[in-house]
């Protein structure tokens, strides 16, 4: 196995080279306005997924698809050349849907935001089934007659009395909730 930083900066190398071979030597027609958005490659450097995007319509794509599956040899021995690598990574390449993804996630906050409006838009006229603040309040009238029975001298007499061993009977060697055996 490779170390992972390696890996990384091969990953990185083979997505500037990509970069500028579509840039400047592939010349098909058929390649439309191409962005190369990441690379990575497997541990053991064999294998080398080239991520990319593709601006145009749905017809636009396909063709770029086409013509980088065409290029892949002449992509790959560049790759090799300039990497200096012993042994030169096959290359795949795949469409990255992180445009689609953006524009699905800012129609899903366009849909949520269109809601809060529409509900703070029915609860402005609205008031409080109930009470206005349905909480108690410390230091309120309603907490003065939960307690009316009890007293502060005989909640002070009930902790004097509480010792602890009236939760289980002692056992016969003497200590508190033990059965004896």
């Amino acid at each position: 196995m490779v170390d992972a930083a390696r890996a990384r900066k091969l990953a990185d190398r083979i997505q500037q080279i990509v970069a500028e071979m579509l840039e400047r030597r592939i010349k098909d027609p058929r390649l439309g306005f191409v962005t190369v958005t990441d690379t990575r490659i497997t541990n053991d450097l064999r294998d080398a997924t080239v991520y990319y995007t593709v601006y145009g319509s749905d017809g636009e794509r396909a063709e770029t698809a086409a013509a980088l599956e065409s290029a892949k040899g002449v992509i790959r021995s560049e790759v090799g050349r300039k990497t200096g690598v012993r042994h030169t990574p096959s290359i795949t390449f795949v469409m990255d849907s992180l445009m689609e993804n953006a524009a699905h996630i800012d129609d899903l906050l366009a849909k949520a935001r269109a809601k809060d409006a529409e509900v703070a838009k029915a609860a402005q006229g609205a008031s409080p089934a109930g009470e206005a603040n349905p909480y108690r309040v410390p230091g309120s009238d309603d907490d003065e007659d939960v307690d009316d029975d009890l007293t502060d001298e005989d909640a002070d007499e009930d902790d004097e009395d509480f010792d602890g061993h009236d939760i289980a009977e002692d056992g016969e060697d003497g200590r508190p909730g033990r059965p004896s055996s």
